[in-house]
Formats: C-alpha cells, sequence, structure tokens
C-alpha cells in the first residue's frame, strides 16, 4: 500500500514536471495556434516564464508575448507587450545568433508584425541566414515552417 501510494505521488511529480517542460514540437505546433487561439497564447507564456531556460525558449516565449499583443484591446497594453516580447528574441539572437529556430522566429514575428512598430530590420538577414542554412534543419515540421515563411 505504502509502494503504491509513493509511485502515485512519483507519477503525479513527473506529469506535473512534464506540464512545464515543453518539447520543441509543442512549442512550434502552439506557435501557429497561438495566433488565432488566445487561450493557447495565454498558457505558453505562463508555461515559458516558469521554464524559458533556453534560447529558443526565450525566442519563443518572446514571440508568444508579441503575438499576445493581437489578443489584447487596449492600444498601451498592447505597445508594452510587443515591446516586452521584441526584447526577448533580440536577447535569444544575441545568446545564439547561428540558431536557425531563433532567427525564424524573429523573422516570422517581424514579417507579421504592422510597419509602424518598426521592427522589421532583419527581414532580409534572417531570410538569406535561413535560406542559407535550411539544409542544417532536422524536424520536417519546422523545415515548412521556415519554407512557409521565406514564401512570404
Amino acid at each position: 500500500m505504502r509502494a503504491a501510494f509513493f509511485m502515485s505521488f512519483s507519477l503525479i511529480l513527473t506529469m506535473g514536471t512534464l506540464g512545464l517542460s515543453q518539447s520543441l514540437s509543442d512549442l512550434r505546433n502552439n506557435y501557429v495556434e497561438a495566433v488565432s487561439n488566445k487561450e493557447v497564447c495565454e498558457k505558453m507564456i505562463g508555461e515559458l516564464e516558469r521554464n524559458a531556460n533556453t534560447s529558443i525558449k526565450l525566442a519563443y516565449l518572446g514571440a508568444f508575448e508579441t503575438i499576445w499583443a493581437n489578443h489584447v484591446s487596449n492600444p498601451i497594453a498592447k505597445l508594452r507587450t510587443f515591446k516586452k516580447g521584441k526584447m526577448k528574441i533580440e536577447e535569444a539572437v544575441k545568446k545564439d545568433k547561428d540558431n536557425v529556430e531563433i532567427r525564424f522566429i524573429r523573422l516570422s514575428i517581424q514579417k507579421n508584425a504592422p510597419g509602424i512598430l518598426g521592427y522589421r530590420s532583419n527581414i532580409k538577414e534572417d531570410e538569406l541566414f535561413l535560406k542559407a542554412n535550411l539544409h542544417k534543419v532536422s524536424s520536417t515540421h519546422l523545415k515548412t515552417q521556415i519554407e512557409t515563411i521565406l514564401e512570404k
């Protein structure tokens, strides 16, 4: 009985930890979903705020924050959350400038950001980088996402 209790307790702890530790596949899927789904966007921000322990996760956190700007109605809150996310993306690029996925994240945000926000200065640079390094991407899902943003 005691062993069963400890096994159950261990399983619950493991499940809780898995919820905080997003896989890259989950992040990629939710990244696309967050644009149209406010709940997914909010959930991802909450989880990544507790667990953005890599430069890729930091970039995704920044991306979800910039997407969150689409889900809020107050213009000041929109601008504040967009800037907050943009800073995290730029920090991730500085930490790991040769990371294809981080450069993809920045490019996708810059291509979709309204021009008035002034966050479009790295589009050509990131497009060239991604074209030159696409062969390094092993995930077919990520490769498709990159090819899609390059075609835009």
